[in-house]
């Protein structure tokens, strides 16, 4: 005997009990309303008030030198808004300018201007007092024209972000038909290799974000910031590169190319920051440590590729998601710095390079009839310790 299927499927409330859950809904906002109405005309918290000031804090985000003096980006972080009454430049008090004028709400900005004769080269300490009478110190290492947005300027960053990071990234590309020839053996060896180089950017990228993190204003909080934005980025790249299944090839070159631009436009933020701050200065000797460091990037990249044939353009298309932000970030960081947006641009690096990480020793499982166990071969062991070695030896040749 035949029976019937029985359809399960529930039946659709009807509008008006769904109205009535929205309505609900808006219960506990309509109470949370009120609270915070009455929390501010009642005002409970004055019965606390035991006569110490308010407390205040202030960041400096940005410091410009040029012909009229100096002009300082600075940011309130205090429990209330805030008044700069003085500022001093080495012990000598000065006129000075703001705009906005008058006090400082919590979490915005306003710059502070100062017709003070700087002296190139020498080292300059800044001083905001407070209406009640807080002080914060900010130094100027190495005073220095900030670099304004010229032709001439603008391809000199240009020349020394493609001397850093598509030069280098384009020399590793280039020892791709040599690696074609690569047995089973060397092809563990060089995907460990890229997981190793990975690894040590992925620590050294993190590191870098939570020291500029901790340079801007507490109303960021830094470290949380870092850590969440590393998680979103690499959640949406995960879901973005599996979204037709698991990345191959030429798209898991063009993963690594993207985590390694990503986090060269962090580095080029930081040199170009640098420059303007007058706390760097790039030699022959530093600029060919970051071309070396970054080599090993390229050849990270075509290890993916060494059994298609990709064409030129793909190629070029390659060393210019990897080495181009680096120009970007150059130019980015020297008209236009901030400590709190330098540490998002490496956060989101981070990222990128932990997705990346995955997708390669996936890539190794999956080329290993070992399984799993092939992440314990002696070639990947090689492989990640050359990564990691080469990658470690020379970025002290870049540390200053």
């Amino acid at each position: 005997m035949m029976h019937k299927p029985v359809n399960v499927t529930q039946p659709r409330a009807p509008a008006s009990l769904r109205l009535s859950h929205w309505l609900w809904l808006l219960v506990p906002i309509a109470v949370l309303a009120m609270a915070i109405v009455w929390l501010f005309q009642a005002n409970p918290l004055q019965s606390f008030n035991n006569g110490a000031p308010p407390v205040e804090n202030l960041t400096i985000e940005r410091t410009i030198l040029d012909h009229n003096g100096l002009q300082l980006l600075v940011r309130a972080g205090g429990s209330d808004p805030m008044m700069i009454a003085q500022v001093q430049v080495d012990d000598a008090y000065w006129e000075f300018q703001q705009n906005p004028q008058g006090r400082i709400a919590r979490g915005e900005t306003a710059w502070i201007s100062l017709p003070f004769p700087w002296v190139l080269g020498e080292t300059h300490k800044v001083n905001f007092v407070t209406n009640t009478g807080a002080t914060f110190e900010h130094e100027i290492a190495v005073a220095v024209p900030t670099p304004v947005a010229t032709s001439s300027s603008l391809w000199s960053q240009a020349v020394l972000g493609a001397f850093v990071g598509i030069l280098p990234v384009a020399i590793g590309l280039m020892c791709y038909p040599a690696l074609r020839g690569a047995g089973p053996g060397t092809m563990t060896f060089l995907l460990a290799m890229t997981v190793g180089l990975l690894a040590f950017l992925l620590i050294d990228t993190l590191v870098e974000a939570l020291e500029f993190a901790a340079k801007s204003a507490a109303i960021f909080q830094g470290s949380a910031m870092v850590v969440l934005v590393t998680m979103a980025s690499f959640l949406v790249l995960m879901g973005i590169g599996r979204r037709h299944g698991t990345p191959t090839g030429l798209a898991l070159a063009t993963y690594i190319a993207l985590g390694i631009g990503l986090h060269n436009f962090g580095e080029g933020l930081a040199i170009g920051a640098a420059f303007t701050a007058g706390a760097a200065g790039l030699g022959t000797f530093l600029v060919l440590g970051f071309t070396l460091h970054n080599i090993t990037e390229g050849i990270g990249i075509a290890a993916p590729i060494l059994r298609k044939t990709p064409t030129l353009a793909a190629f070029a298309g390659l060393t210019l998601l990897a080495g181009g932000p680096a120009v970007i970030g150059i130019w980015l960081g020297s008209l236009a710095y901030a400590p709190q947006w330098t540490a998002i641009a490496l956060a989101i690096g981070a990222g990128a390079i932990a997705q990346v990480i995955i997708e390669v020793s996936a890539l190794i499982v999956r080329s290993r009839s070992a399984g799993i166990s092939a992440l314990l071969a002696p070639s990947t062991f090689g492989g990640l310790a050359a990564g990691a070695s080469f990658m470690y030896i020379t970025a002290m040749l870049v540390k200053i």
